[in-house]
């Protein structure tokens, strides 16, 4: 099963990828890395090279595809981009199958885990300013309003306010563990069903 991670900047999907991962005993990608593997450039000099998000999105799209058509894809669980429910990530998700899940924070938690990079993805150190967390914090909250519509195209939401990232990776693995049991048992009336017919 394909376990798809989505959520705005910061929320957590590549910490809690890797520990959901090891729970399920699944392989990990984290899409932005893959991208910049698959183009051999940065995000940001990538995005540079495209004239709109939409544009870039579906050139992006391509290393998607490509984890996708390897047989370690099978079970894993990939980290999207915050836009991953969007124009050719969508149409990739859609044509791979599997379980979509948005991670849901509070804002302030997020801001506690606001990291910047430089051109090249670098991490850079960066010690904001009260003013800077407030500006920031209302960004994030325009993240969260802005993707709202489009988070609501996930198999489901999840909140994982108050959880590190071990346990929101356990609530995670518990509840796709559950759909997995769900997926299974429906197969099984309908082969059961043919049968019979």
């Amino acid at each position: 099963m394909r376990v798809f991670l989505i959520g705005i900047s910061c929320v957590g999907k590549t910490t809690i990828g890797i520990s959901l991962a090891e729970r399920l005993g699944y392989q990990f990608f984290d899409l932005d890395v893959e991208i910049e593997r698959f183009f051999g450039t940065s995000i940001e000099r990538l995005q540079n090279q495209f004239f709109t998000m939409h544009s870039f999105r579906s050139e992006a799209a391509e290393a998607l595809v490509h984890i996708l058509n390897r047989p370690d894809s099978r079970d894993c669980v990939i980290a999207l981009p915050p836009s991953g429910l969007m124009g050719g990530y969508l149409r990739a998700v859609k044509k791979a199958g599997g379980v979509t899940i948005v991670l849901n924070d509070k804002p302030e938690n997020i801001l506690e885990r606001i990291t910047f990079y430089d051109i090249d993805s670098r991490p850079i150190e960066k010690k904001l300013s009260a003013e800077e967390k407030r500006l920031y914090l209302r960004e994030i909250k325009k993240d969260i309003t802005y993707f709202r519509k489009t988070y609501e195209r996930a198999t489901l939401q999840i909140d994982i306010s108050g959880l590190d990232a071990d346990g929101a990776a356990q609530k995670i693995k518990e509840t796709v563990e559950e759909i997995r049991k769900q997926a299974v048992g429906w197969e099984k009336s309908e082969q059961s069903a043919a049968m019979d017919g």
